[in-house]
């Protein structure tokens, strides 16, 4: 069996870490849902303030997964920790422990910084993920749900006044 490398995701890789995001969304059953493009991805994480980073897998030098990650802080814990935006790995290198090996080492490094935790989603229909997860000891939050607002919603709602009436 050959060996896993696990490397810094560099602006090198920007087509391959989109590609892999098209066929996350794929996979998970919505492809239509990735709106991004390579050049997003080339702007906002390998920019003057990079919004992400990117840990990739390698088997013999081929690309078998990745996992995208950027640090967050707990007011509650007064600690930081990483959330893990996409963790994708290849059909065909499923089952070898590469999607594991990548969260422990985002975690590691994670740790190496002062870091105590780590926080992901997990798309409410993706039954393996779910599972996955959980054998990992990444648990699922029973007191907490996730909210978001996007899109247009989203523009109106960042340009309304403050006291929350429209103008």
């Amino acid at each position: 069996m050959s060996a896993v490398i696990l490397r810094p995701g560099t602006i090198d890789d920007v087509e391959t870490i989109h590609a892999a995001m098209l066929k996350l969304g794929t996979h998970i059953g919505a492809p239509e849902e990735i709106i991004s493009t390579a050049d997003d991805l080339r702007s906002w994480g390998f920019g003057e303030k990079p919004a992400f980073t990117t840990l990739i897998a390698e088997v013999d030098g081929e690309f078998a997964g990745l996992c995208l990650h950027f640090p967050i802080f707990s007011t509650w814990m007064g600690r930081p920790g990483v959330y893990v935006q996409d963790l994708y790995v290849e059909d065909r290198f499923r089952g070898r422990k590469i999607g594991e090996r990548l969260l422990r080492r985002v975690a590691a490094e994670c740790r190496k910084e002062g870091g105590v935790y780590l926080r992901l989603s997990v798309d409410t229909d993706n039954e393996g993920a779910k599972a996955f997860y959980e054998r990992l000891g990444i648990a699922w939050s029973s007191y907490e749900q996730t909210q978001k607002i996007i899109g247009e919603a989203f523009f109106a709602f960042a340009e309304a006044p403050e006291h929350g009436e429209q103008q």
